[in-house]
């Protein structure tokens, strides 16, 4: 493309926008959830420690919290297997943050989605490096008698931000997407 070429059609040039909108919403997210994850895994573990109780019954009959400590990833995949989790933790970090930064998603729904994601894996990373276990506490009734996994806001920032992703992907208007222009 010649100088003349695009004087005469500024609009063949894409320039990026401006990062900083884009950093005023993942960082905060970030900082935010993951402060409220180690603060909450923190407070509820000694609250409950300090009573001498292993649960505490908020909502009978579904929601309680419950001291719980993961070994392994979701649902206890490859429990025990603590440098592999914390490499791969590690990397999912390197990458969503590579991703927000290089990837030039200017989406905001994007955007919270990196953040939340970011979060979450940060948030367990932490506990993982710490003692090789995650600590859980929430502890949710979805059937009489059946309990969904203990979990806790670095994991519901994590499925949070893949709700996000697959909601935006499906959204995504084929308009907004840019075809690429033809070479001459």
């Amino acid at each position: 493309m010649t100088e003349n070429s695009v004087a005469k059609n500024p609009s063949s040039v894409l320039r990026p926008p401006s990062s900083v909108p884009r950093h005023l919403i993942f960082w905060p997210i970030l900082v935010v959830v993951l402060f409220l994850d180690l603060w909450s895994k923190s407070a509820v573990f000694d609250w409950l420690q300090d009573t001498g109780q292993e649960s505490y019954t908020i909502i009978k009959g579904f929601l309680s919290f419950h001291l719980a400590e993961n070994p392994g990833a979701a649902f206890g995949i490859a429990a025990y297997q603590r440098s592999l989790l914390i490499g791969v933790s590690v990397t999912a970090l390197i990458v969503v943050i590579l991703i927000f930064l290089f990837a030039g998603q200017e989406r905001k729904i994007t955007q919270v989605a990196l953040a939340l994601f970011a979060a979450g894996v940060a948030g367990n990373l932490y506990d993982r490096i710490q003692t090789g276990l995650v600590r859980d506490f929430i502890d949710v009734v979805y059937w009489p008698g059946k309990h969904w996994p203990s979990f806790n806001v670095a994991d519901a920032s994590l499925c949070l931000a893949v709700a996000l992703l697959i909601i935006s992907g499906i959204v995504t208007p084929r308009s907004c997407q840019i075809p690429p222009q033809p070479q001459k």
